[in-house]
């Protein structure tokens, strides 16, 4: 069993940064990524940012320059740091530990989500 718990939402006002962190625990046998998604109301959940075992961290257009995205193999945890943040960015946004099982499946795991809220 899995789990991924999430932390560090909350309301920040326009031009305020915020920092979500993920731990996950349980049985991992493999990662292939972790990763950051977000949905808003009345919107699908999209890619925030991933970060694939040994490969090339990858972000969404909409927050380069803004987000970061860290990871710790050793602890399997992962940082969001959000800076300049905007009311668009507004959602709930969720950890995703992207696995292999010791059967080589693919597994997915999703965290209970943390709410951001930025006011303008």
């Amino acid at each position: 069993q899995v789990q991924l718990v999430e932390s560090g939402g909350g309301l920040v006002q326009a031009g305020g940064s915020l920092r979500l962190s993920c731990a996950a625990s349980g049985s991992i046998f493999r990662i292939n990524a972790m990763g950051w998604y977000r949905q808003a109301p009345g919107k699908q959940r999209e890619l925030v940012a991933v970060i694939p075992t040994g490969g090339t961290t990858n972000y969404a257009d909409s927050v380069k320059g803004r987000f970061t995205v860290s990871r710790d193999n050793a602890k399997n945890t992962m940082d969001l740091q959000m800076n300049t943040l905007k009311p668009e960015d507004t959602a709930v946004y969720y950890c995703n530990l992207n696995t292999v099982d010791k059967w080589l499946r693919a597994v997915n795991y999703w965290g209970q989500g943390t709410q951001v809220t930025v006011s303008s």
